[in-house]
C-alpha cells in the first residue's frame, strides 16, 4: 500500500475543465461545419504553436522580472521569456512577418485552437479555451471587411441558426475615433470610458448610459448603493452628442476621420446588399465597440439574438459568440511597413454550448461498441475473439473485446451495461467446437444480464439470445443493429 503522506492529492487546475466525450464530439461536429464554409470562401488552414516569445504578443512585453500578466510565461534555457498564446491573432501577425517573402499575398487562412488567458476565472470563465479564426493579410480594400462578415453569416447558417435568430453587426473604429474628436477627447483612458458607455447600450437605459458617460454610476441607482462605476466626465452637450451618433444623428459630427469611417461603412453596407445579404443578416450598427486595443477599421460581431436556454435551463439572449475586425497594425509592428490585415474569431465553447441548448448540435446519438466477450482465455480462445472483433471493426461495426478479468462473466455483461453496449458476442468451448457464436440483444435482456453471475447461469437461461454460424457473425450483427436504429427510430 502506499505511503499515505506520499499521496499527491488529485486536484483539477483553477480555471481549467477536463472536457468529457459528449462535448469533444459536439466541437468535432460545429469546427467541421465552420471548416467546410472556410474553405469554400478560399480559405487554407496553418497551425501556429501553443507558444510564442513574450514581445510577440504585443502590449505583454516582458517589461518586469517575470511577464506573467495576462499570460502564462515561463524562461527558457536561454533566458529568453515565452509565453502560452493569448489569441490565435498575434501568432498569426508573427508567422506573415516571419514568412514574408514566402508567401502569396493576399494570404487566407484559418486557425482552430486552445488559446489561455492568465486571468481570475468565474462561472463561464476559463483560463483555456478555443477559437477558430479566418484572417485575410494583404487585402487593403474593406471588401475583405464585407467577405468577412458575409462568411460569419454564413457560419451562422451552416451551423442551423436560424435566419432571424442572428444577426452580424458592424461599425468602425474610424468612426468611433471620429466622435472623440469631435467632442475634443484625447486621453486614451478617457476615450476607453467612453466607448465602453456605448458599449453597455444594450444593458442599460439611455438614463443609465448619460450617467456612465458623465459622473458615472451607482449599481444601486442610488449614491451609496453598491459599486461605483466611474464615468467618462462628459458635460451634457458633448454626452448628447455620443447619444445622437448612437442613434444615427450623424450632423453635428465635424471630423474628416468620421466621415472616412462612415464611407467605408456605406462600402461594406453596399457589397452585402449586392451579394443579398439584408439587414436581418448583416447590420450597420454604431453602438458596436470591440478590440479597443488594435483594431483600426471596420469591426464586426456574430449576436445570437434567439432567445435560448442557458445551462441551467434559464432563457437567456446568448449575445456575441465572435467578431472581428480590421488590424492594420498588428503585422506591421514586426515589418515596420504598412500590412492590411483583417479577421474574426468565433468562440467555440460559448457557440457549442448555444448551439446544443437550441438542439442543433450533438444531438446524434453516439453507439457504444458491440462486445466481444471472453468466455475462456487459452491462446486458441483468445485468437478467436480477437478476430470476431476485427471483422466487425473492419466492416465499419464498432467494437471491443472485453480486456479486464475475464473469468467473472457477469461483470463483463456489467459492464456491456453501463458502456451502453447494444450486443455481445459470446463463444465458450462448446460453440467453437461447432463452429458457432452466441449474440445477446443487450437492449432486450438489459435487466435479466445483471442478475447472471456465473457461466453455467448464463448457459441455463441464456435470454435475448441466438446462434449464428462464425462466417455469418459480421451480418447478423449488422441486422440487429439496424433492427435497434428502426426501433429507436419508432420506424
Amino acid at each position: 500500500m502506499a505511503n499515505k503522506a506520499s499521496k499527491v492529492k488529485a486536484r483539477l487546475p483553477r480555471g481549467f475543465v477536463d472536457r468529457h466525450p459528449a462535448d469533444i464530439r459536439a466541437v468535432n461536429e460545429m469546427v467541421e461545419k465552420i471548416r467546410v464554409v472556410y474553405e469554400r470562401y478560399g480559405f487554407d488552414p496553418i497551425e501556429t504553436p501553443l507558444m510564442e516569445y513574450t514581445d510577440t504578443l504585443g502590449k505583454f512585453l516582458p517589461d518586469q522580472d517575470r511577464p506573467n500578466e495576462g499570460v502564462f510565461s515561463i524562461q527558457d534555457d536561454d533566458e529568453q521569456w515565452m509565453s502560452l498564446r493569448y489569441d490565435l491573432t498575434a501568432p498569426l501577425a508573427r508567422h506573415v512577418a516571419e514568412n514574408f517573402n514566402e508567401i502569396q499575398l493576399p494570404y487566407r487562412t484559418y486557425r482552430a485552437g486552445w488559446v489561455f488567458r492568465n486571468e481570475k476565472p468565474g462561472p463561464g470563465r476559463f483560463r483555456q479555451f478555443m477559437q477558430f479564426d479566418a484572417d485575410t493579410v494583404g487585402a487593403p480594400s474593406v471588401a475583405a471587411d464585407a467577405e468577412m462578415c458575409m462568411m460569419m453569416a454564413d457560419v451562422m447558417e451552416a451551423l442551423g441558426i436560424a435566419r432571424g435568430d442572428y444577426v452580424i453587426r458592424v461599425n468602425n473604429r474610424k468612426v468611433l475615433d471620429g466622435v472623440m474628436e469631435a467632442i475634443g477627447v484625447t486621453d486614451e483612458a478617457q476615450k476607453l470610458t467612453v466607448l465602453r458607455a456605448i458599449d453597455k447600450l444594450d444593458k442599460f437605459p439611455v438614463e443609465e448610459i448619460v450617467l456612465l458617460l458623465g459622473p458615472g454610476r451607482w449599481d444601486g441607482g442610488k449614491e451609496g448603493e453598491g459599486d461605483f462605476t466611474p464615468g467618462a466626465g462628459l458635460d451634457a452637450g458633448k454626452a448628447q452628442i455620443v447619444l445622437d451618433y448612437v442613434a444615427g444623428k450623424n450632423s453635428s459630427i465635424e471630423s474628416d476621420l468620421f466621415k472616412a469611417g462612415l464611407a467605408e461603412l456605406g462600402e461594406i453596407e453596399n457589397l452585402v446588399r449586392a451579394a443579398g445579404y439584408e439587414k436581418d443578416r448583416i447590420l450597420i450598427d454604431p453602438s458596436v465597440v470591440r478590440g479597443l486595443e488594435y483594431y483600426t477599421g471596420p469591426v464586426f460581431e456574430a449576436e445570437l439574438t434567439a432567445e435560448i436556454p442557458n445551462e441551467k435551463g434559464e432563457i437567456v439572449r446568448f449575445g456575441s459568440v465572435g467578431g472581428g475586425g480590421r488590424y492594420d497594425g498588428l503585422v506591421s509592428r514586426f515589418r515596420g511597413q504598412p500590412v492590411p490585415a483583417t479577421g474574426f474569431s468565433i468562440g467555440v465553447s460559448r457557440l457549442m454550448t448555444a448551439l446544443k441548448n437550441l438542439g442543433k448540435l450533438g444531438q446524434d446519438e453516439v453507439l457504444a461498441p458491440v462486445l466481444v466477450t471472453v468466455m475462456d482465455g487459452d491462446m486458441e480462445a483468445m485468437a478467436k475473439y480477437q478476430a470476431f472483433t476485427q471483422k466487425l471493426r473492419n466492416a465499419g461495426i464498432r467494437a471491443e473485446m472485453y480486456q479486464g478479468n475475464w473469468k467473472k462473466f457477469g461483470n463483463q455483461l456489467k459492464y456491456a451495461d453501463r458502456r451502453g453496449s447494444p450486443l455481445a458476442i459470446i463463444q465458450g468451448a462448446d460453440e467453437r467446437a461447432e463452429g458457432v457464436v452466441q449474440i445477446k440483444d443487450l437492449i432486450e435482456g438489459k435487466k435479466l444480464s445483471a442478475e447472471i453471475e456465473s457461466n453455467e447461469e448464463w448457459r441455463a437461461s441464456r435470454p435475448a439470445q441466438f446462434s449464428v454460424k462464425e462466417d455469418e457473425l459480421v451480418e447478423a450483427v449488422a441486422r440487429v443493429l439496424e433492427e435497434q436504429r428502426q426501433e429507436r427510430d419508432g420506424v
